[in-house]
């Protein structure tokens, strides 16, 4: 059976083995982040709605996990935000009615927190990792470049919402990008949100993988562990843990192939998805192996950033 909407499993620093589901047709966001690995957003928007299937995803889910795969997580991510699909609470109801052995992780920029009616589709998934990249709204237009229909304060509202009406796990990511949302005044900001929001864990990550925008750049070790220390015991580095080829489910033989196929002609993530009929996000994290062991370099191009093998 092919698979359209369940990815993977995909080594995560975070999850572990993870099995992806994408809830969305293309890169459909709230947001346009400048960091974000599935590139720039072709669809921004607020409307939640049925984007893809919720019989084919649940028909996807039964196929692949009747053969009990041993997985850390279920997780909803994807090239977009998973809470615009409005029937994910229908498909949180069937994993754990028919696979509840299985824990759910929800990855969400938090657009919907304020909804009563969000928080009660998915009151039954065991982690939410809400994102939080500013704290002001013109960092926040900077950073995650978001519809019209948001603002910062409907963000950090939402988040404190989840925190009194959820009783599952909460991490809060914090990406963090080198002269944009790392002042002093910026950090100070986000420790009295923290505060606020009083997450189980807040984790700072910065840019390991190629993202939306070129001019980005990512904070170094040194630096987020001085922010870490500013912002409190909760916090941990997630940019700072062990190589994803050391991670279980790494797949050699996809990374060779993938080798393979930059020797014979440049492609984009994009390309690669389509070639190896994987998503984009697997690709992505095997791409930034490559980049860090000096196998392949970028080169920019007319459709976007294309990858090749180094030259030795």
């Amino acid at each position: 059976m092919d698979l359209n909407h369940v990815f993977g499993p995909v080594p995560s620093r975070r999850l572990g083995v993870s099995l992806g589901i994408d809830l969305l047709s293309n890169k459909i966001c709230t947001f346009d982040c400048v960091y974000c690995e599935c590139g720039v957003t072709t669809e921004l928007t607020s409307e939640r709605k049925e984007y893809i299937s919720t019989k084919e995803v649940i028909k996807e889910l039964d196929h692949f996990l009747q053969t009990e795969p041993e997985l850390d997580y279920i997780t909803f991510s994807g090239s977009g935000e998973p809470t615009l699909h409005n029937k994910i609470g229908k498909i949180v109801s069937f994993l754990k009615n028919n696979y509840p052995d299985y824990k759910l992780a929800l990855l969400t920029n938090g657009s919907f927190f304020a909804e009563q009616g969000l928080l009660d589709e998915i009151s039954e998934i065991d982690l939410i990792v809400p994102s939080l990249d500013a704290v002001s709204e013109d960092t926040f237009e900077e950073i995650n470049r978001p519809c019209t229909a948001l603002s910062i304060d409907d963000i950090i509202n939402g988040l404190i919402n989840l925190s009194k009406n959820y009783e599952g796990e909460i991490w809060l990511e914090i990406f963090i990008l080198s002269g944009v949302n790392d002042t002093k005044k910026e950090i100070e900001a986000f420790k009295e949100v923290i505060e606020r929001v009083n997450p189980q864990r807040v984790q700072l990550n910065t840019l390991d993988r190629p993202g939306a925008e070129d001019w980005i750049e990512s904070v170094v070790e040194e630096r987020l562990k001085q922010i870490a220390a500013d912002l409190g015991d909760k916090v941990e580095i997630i940019a700072s843990f062990k190589p994803r080829k050391e991670i279980k489910s790494f797949n050699q033989e996809l990374k060779n192939e993938i080798i393979d196929l930059l020797k014979k002609r440049p492609c984009t993530n994009q390309d690669l998805a389509e070639i190896l009929s994987i998503h984009a996000n697997e690709v992505s994290k095997y791409i930034q192996t490559l980049l860090d062991d000096e196998i392949i370099e970028k080169q920019d191009g007319k459709r976007g950033i294309f990858y090749i093998v180094k030259e030795k």
